[in-house]
């Protein structure tokens, strides 16, 4: 059934950020109350767009923080990112070495579920270059662009540089002809472990502008724009990707994939996601983030 964005609606949103309602919260009541998603965040977007290129400029300063970041900050304009063409509801896509299956995929958020990326014995080639290296898990720190321990990470890790063994080398190439994005936008291969009880509590990937230490971090490639998170084995219960906003739950199967894009460092791209508790055996994963430009 269609959904029609009415005067009333484009009312509705004007007052809820006057009234110094986030963007995300505006979105949220407007899922509640059963509006399609990409309706509502079309909605949302253009109706805030059109009413700040109505607001004088005296008016707009002058107006609570809140307000002016309800309707200014977050649903500028978003920037291209990479992407897997589903279009025609493909079964397969040539990765250039091998044929990748396309399992499920979603438009809001952005994100595909993909079979057969990584053969077998290239998991288990990354696992063993890996396994001398790993040491607990750090996040970057916003505040300052540089890196801490969190307790909501409880996994060890390991960054491998771009190219350095021969299984990186064809699985970031395969990445790139995939999701139509250079090979040096992307950050070095990360090689987490997790052990019964480990997880990384939900999260998104994107840098916060509003962190002091963000333009630092971003000297180095710009925003990250998506994550691809690759299995490398299967954990006989748990340890699946979850996505909180839209109930969903990617189970890690070896050799298989989730790739999410997000095109503004903001909640409205709904990429917030995590890695459930491993409850049974030991996860092996390997992330893939993209960047905007060159990472250096």
């Amino acid at each position: 059934m269609s959904q029609t964005v009415t005067p009333e609606l484009r009312r509705w949103i004007i007052e809820q950020a006057s009234a110094g309602c986030t963007p995300e919260s505006v979105l949220k009541s407007m899922l509640d109350a059963g509006w399609n998603a990409g309706v509502a965040e079309a909605a949302l977007e253009q109706t805030l767009l059109e009413h700040l290129s109505t607001v004088s400029p005296d008016a707009l300063s002058q107006a609570a923080p809140e307000v002016r970041e309800a309707v200014q900050g977050a649903l500028g304009q978003g920037s291209a990112v990479p992407v897997i063409d589903t279009s025609g509801s493909p079964r397969r896509i040539d990765a250039g070495d091998r044929w990748v299956d396309i399992i499920t995929h979603m438009n809001h958020p952005r994100v595909v579920v993909l079979g057969n990326l990584l053969s077998a014995e290239e998991c288990d080639a990354i696992i063993e270059s890996a396994k001398p290296k790993l040491a607990r898990s750090l996040t970057v720190q916003t505040a300052t662009g540089g890196e801490e321990l969190n307790a909501d990470r409880t996994s060890s890790g390991m960054f491998f540089t771009r190219g350095q063994t021969p299984e990186v080398t064809a699985v970031e190439r395969r990445i790139a002809r995939l999701v139509g994005w250079p090979v040096e936008n992307g950050e070095g291969l990360q090689v987490l472990h997790y052990r019964p009880g480990a997880e990384y509590k939900p999260h998104y990937d994107y840098f916060d502008p509003k962190e002091a230490g963000t333009p630092t971090i971003l000297k180095r490639g710009g925003q990250r724009v998506a994550t691809l998170v690759m299995y490398l084995n299967e954990p006989a219960r748990g340890g699946g990707t979850t996505f909180p906003d839209v109930g969903l739950e990617v189970a890690p199967v070896k050799g298989s994939a989730v790739f999410f894009s997000y095109d503004r460092p903001h909640p409205t791209t709904r990429s917030l996601h995590g890695g459930a508790p491993v409850l049974e055996g030991e996860k092996w994963v390997a992330t893939k983030w993209l960047r905007e430009r060159e990472f250096q």
